[in-house]
């Protein structure tokens, strides 16, 4: 993204509003629909999810951390939570900066 936008951001000056706290809702929030999106992938209600962000001069790090209690296997809910916080932040900034990109989905551990 533009350096402008990164600023933006954390200033909490685009109209939209507070494009981190919205986008940490709806990663935390598209867990529950990961199941419904994706095909195969096991419902849960036992998920603890966590959304977190890095901002830098031109950049935002999405990191999704989800813990289920009643299975293993996490890895669809954390991208699908990863995914939608991105696409948040998109759709919260694309009227300042169509030059966005998001790249490099992928789990770490």
């Amino acid at each position: 993204m533009l350096p402008a936008t990164a600023a933006a951001v954390t200033t909490n000056e685009l109209k939209k509003g507070d494009v981190l706290a919205t986008a940490r809702f709806a990663g935390i929030q598209a867990t529950r629909s990961a199941s419904a999106l994706l095909p195969l992938t096991p419902a849960s209600s036992h998920l603890d999810v966590t959304v977190s962000f890095e901002v830098g001069d031109a950049w935002i790090d999405v990191e999704a951390t989800v813990v289920a209690h009643d299975r293993s296997r996490v890895e669809t809910q954390a991208l699908t939570a990863a995914a939608v916080a991105s696409l948040t932040i998109y759709d919260m900034c694309k009227s300042m900066d169509h030059s966005m990109v998001v790249v490099d989905l992928g789990v770490i551990h």
